[in-house]
């Protein structure tokens, strides 16, 4: 795989059970990278492990005065530099490959994950954390399988020179054979806590990221309620033992680098004493005790490579860890199902609330606590929050909508909650989604009383003479919140889905803009299920027929008017009533009754104007 040819077609079934185990299986589906790495850093290595040989040919070949083998030595100087050079070159560019690769396979996998969990990944994992992993910690996973082949050539590279010293001069080379062993294990003992230290302070940013995340998403409401400084200081101190944290880990990084700087240098300085020693002994030549020093002070440099595999490992495996969890996280519905027939067509019925969506028709849905209704909305598109191993399926035409392939369930049933969001880019791009074809931007724009809204974004975007190229800033935060509820609505209405479940999609507009809302909904939707869940006795009384949700079971199913007559507790959630207006409901009829005489008058008016 190469870094033009992303995204994946398939980024595979991860390996999710745990940290180490999910980064072993990202290695597994990049081995054809990881061996070319591995191949290219062999030569890197051994041609630079190979000038202390060269160097100590050409200073014994000076000794003897051997021009021969002084030019031989210089031609095999030039081979080990154009080795360096092309290894090094090759082993970045396959190194990086594999980082980026592996990066946009966990990003691939994390997209594909959020895709199918839906609205209930934010239930399960902090928005802050899920930022996290898709940003820095996918960093860090790159990291160490990028270095995974790097340390793996450094480790050969080193077994080899080693072996190789030992045939050279196995006086010295046993000394070195012996001691390399000891700088690459001398760290061991060390690790387990720098590994400690850095999971602490990444388990500190990530609360730090999802505190400052969860801020700015609700900054508006700290400022209305003068909160605001609260949260500052909270993220000032998660901030302040994010640093603390970083600081003692880095001390024992640093301690560490320190060893693996000292332990080489009493190498050194052990060979070249015995080294010398043996010299003047006359057991060994000039060029030889070159050699075997020159040979210890480069492996220093594969040896490096050692310690950042220890690092790449304990800043990855958290990382690891965290992306495991978000990825073996699942759907309460399987993402594939058993329903190979087309999308069904029909009423949508709920089995556990007994709530009847007749196929067709505008149905509006009265619950006396909001974040039921929201639970619901999200039940009816086959997203529960939670679900039992006895509980029964949303059906849509009397087959469940857990049967159903995830896309097809998805085509069938849209959910807009009553936060949705936009994304920044212009209009036309923002209303540039999975369509019929059928409803039209501007139809859709129209039936949501968009028209203020456009000559705002026109205003707010100087050269964009087409609404439809003005910009959209991040999550439309120049607009007010009723401007973006209405934009969210017509890019819900031009999916024109089979069923659309609609979560309070006027609560932000004025009780003017929400009466021709509610009228342009039921014309652009005629023939098609909308489900409204609503309080609003605007968009009620357009409804076919309304449903009373009270306590998790469906209390009554009338007209709106009728309902306001007849069922007290569905007056009280309407009108707001309080218990003292409950049981003298004369004053509700009163005004019903003058609700149809009006709208008798209409009728009246209408017949003698066409007159």
């Amino acid at each position: 795989m190469q870094i033009q040819d992303l995204p994946y077609p398939d980024p595979g079934v991860p390996d999710a059970r745990s940290g180490p185990r999910f980064l072993w299986w990202l290695g597994r589906n990049q081995l054809g990278g990881q061996l070319k790495a591995l191949a290219w850093g062999l030569l890197h290595f051994m041609s630079v492990s190979g000038m202390p040989f060269c160097v100590g040919l050409a200073v014994q070949a000076v000794v003897d005065r051997s021009g021969v083998r002084l030019a031989l030595t210089g031609g095999l100087l030039v081979l080990c530099g154009a080795g360096i050079a092309l290894g090094d070159t090759m082993l970045h560019r396959t190194a990086v490959t594999n980082w980026i690769t592996a990066a946009a396979r966990v990003q691939q996998l994390l997209a594909r994950r959020t895709a199918q969990l839906g609205s209930a990944l934010t239930r399960r994992v902090a928005a802050g954390e899920v930022v996290a992993v898709s940003t820095g910690d996918v960093e860090k996973i790159g990291w160490f399988v990028e270095a995974a082949s790097r340390f793996s050539a450094a480790a050969l590279t080193v077994v080899a020179v080693c072996v190789g010293l030992v045939l050279y001069q196995p006086a010295l080379g046993v000394i070195v054979a012996v001691g390399v062993p000891v700088l690459a294990l001398a760290v061991l003992p060390l690790l387990p806590r720098a590994t400690r230290r850095a999971d602490t302070q990444r388990e500190k940013a990530g609360r730090a990221t999802e505190l400052a995340s969860d801020t700015v998403a609700g900054l508006r409401v700290l400022r209305g309620i003068g909160g605001e400084e609260l949260f500052l200081e909270r993220y000032r101190r998660a901030s302040q033992e994010v640093r603390t944290a970083a600081v003692r880990s880095a001390r024992m990084w640093s301690l560490i680098s320190a060893i693996q700087v000292l332990l080489p240098g009493l190498l050194m300085i052990a060979v070249v004493w015995r080294g010398v020693q043996l010299a003047q002994e006359g057991r060994i030549a000039v060029g030889e005790l070159v050699t075997v020093y020159s040979a210890v002070m480069l492996l220093t440099y594969p040896l490096r490579h050692f310690e950042e595999i220890a690092m790449a490992y304990s800043f990855s495996r958290p990382s690891a860890r965290r992306a495991a969890r978000v990825l073996a996280l699942q759907r309460a519905t399987e993402p594939t199902g058993s329903h190979e027939a087309g999308v069904p067509e029909g009423d949508l019925y709920d089995p556990r609330t007994g709530l009847l969506a007749p196929a067709g028709r505008l149905t509006a849905v009265v619950c006396g606590d909001p974040d039921a209704a929201g639970v619901l909305a999200e039940r009816l598109g086959g997203h529960p929050a939670e679900r039992a191993e006895t509980d029964v399926s949303v059906l849509l035409g009397g087959v469940p909508l857990d049967r159903l392939p995830l896309d097809s369930a998805r085509t069938a049933v849209l959910v807009q909650d009553k936060d949705p969001v936009l994304l920044s880019g212009t209009l036309r791009e923002l209303l540039d989604v999975p369509a019929s074809g059928t409803v039209g931007a501007r139809e859709a724009l129209a039936a949501a009383q968009c028209g203020d809204v456009l000559d705002a974004l026109v205003q707010g975007s100087p050269g964009a003479a087409d609404p439809m190229e003005a910009r959209i800033t991040e999550r439309g935060r120049s607009l007010s919140g009723g401007q973006r509820q209405r934009l969210a609505l017509a890019r819900s209405l031009i999916t024109d889905p089979q069923v659309l479940v609609l979560d309070e999609p006027t609560s932000a507009v004025d009780s003017h803009t929400e009466a021709r809302i509610a009228e342009g909904i039921r014309k652009l939707r005629a023939g098609r299920t909308t489900v409204v869940f609503t309080s609003s006795p605007l968009l009620l009384d357009h409804a076919d027929p309304v449903v009373l949700v009270h306590e998790g079971v469906v209390a009554a199913v009338g007209l709106h008017r009728d309902l306001l007559r007849s069922e007290p507790r569905y007056r009280a959630v309407v009108t707001r009533e309080t218990d003292a207006e409950a049981a003298a409901p004369n004053d509700v009829l009163v005004e019903l009754e003058e609700l149809d005489e009006l709208d008798e008058l209409d009728e009246l008016e209408g017949i003698e104007e066409s007159a």
